[in-house]
């Protein structure tokens, strides 16, 4: 089962991971006590190291927000699409006497 962990969280861990690995432990050793796989802890690395707790906070928040609007933007870009189709002259065969 997947566990979520908020931008905090994720930080916090980091954190202490740092700690194991300054104590001398290896990588997956550290992640292992963490609960968490080397993989993980990398992208986290990748994605929070060095952040503020606060900023990681403000990241995932903008990123609701970016998903949210993206969204939006393509339901216009339908809604558009669809205004066009149905503003195009539609010609019948009956206009033409065939």
């Amino acid at each position: 089962m997947k566990k979520r962990h908020s931008a905090e969280q994720i930080v916090a861990m980091l954190r202490d991971a740092d700690v194991l690995l300054g104590q001398g432990m290896k990588v997956p050793e550290a992640s292992k006590q963490l609960g968490i796989s080397e993989q993980t802890y990398y992208r986290w690395r990748q994605k929070y190291g060095g952040m503020d707790p606060q900023i990681a906070k403000q990241l995932r928040e903008l990123e609701k927000e970016n998903t949210r609007l993206k969204k939006l933007v393509a339901e216009q870009a339908l809604d558009m699409a669809i205004l066009k189709e149905a503003a195009r002259p539609r010609f019948s065969a009956t206009q033409y006497n065939l």
